[in-house]
């Protein structure tokens, strides 16, 4: 799979060389020696920034992350109502993650690197997430598409569905039964996310 290149605006050489590192051997042979080679820069300029070569890939994991569900929510300059657009942009983003090539390199060789998140504290990327759906919940507050209840117990609560379905999918497809494919769980997202957000 070829990495997901974002905008010149989103470039940084350090966390596209970073990317490719890990892309390449996985987290935990890159080495900040790799990275910096690779970058073009010193070893100094790395450790400047970053002290390990975690602090940086969890940097790069929220500079990606972020890009997924910005690209994949739908635009709002058209007369969609709100909950049509975070319901579409949430099943959109829960299929771009998992069709990540880094998050598929992750979860294959490095999955502890998402264990914190999902068990202890919550990511850059995550706040970055919750406040993107804040925003959407209260403009489907205000066009009355989106069953009102208190935003961020909401936001929190639709992340949580989320990334279940993004993170543990492969445990419960089956891809010889079409019931049981990833393409029919995430129908069923849909279905939990329009009838949780449905006033």
């Amino acid at each position: 799979m070829t990495p997901i290149r974002h905008n010149h605006a989103d470039s940084d050489p350090v966390l596209d060389a970073a990317r490719d590192c890990v892309l390449a051997v996985g987290v935990r042979r890159t080495t900040l020696t790799d990275v910096a080679r690779r970058a073009g820069v010193s070893r100094m300029t790395l450790y400047r920034r970053w002290p390990d070569v975690r602090s940086l890939v969890g940097d790069l994991m929220t500079r990606e992350w972020i890009g997924v569900a910005a690209d994949a929510m739908p635009p709002s300059d058209d007369d969609r109502p709100e909950r049509e657009r975070i319901v579409g942009g949430l099943v959109a983003g829960a299929a771009a993650f998992r069709a990540h090539p880094l998050f598929h390199k992750i979860l294959d060789v490095d999955p502890e690197l998402l264990l914190p998140y999902v068990l202890d504290r919550r990511g850059a990327s995550q706040d970055a997430l919750l406040g993107l759906l804040h925003t959407a919940l209260e403009n489907g507050h205000e066009d009355g598409s989106v069953r009102v209840v208190r935003t961020d117990l909401q936001a929190r609560s639709l992340l949580l569905v989320v990334q279940s379905f993004t993170l543990s999918l492969r445990t419960m497809t089956d891809e010889t039964d079409p019931e049981l494919s990833e393409a029919a769980f995430l129908g069923e997202l849909r279905t939990l996310l329009e009838r949780t957000l449905t006033p």
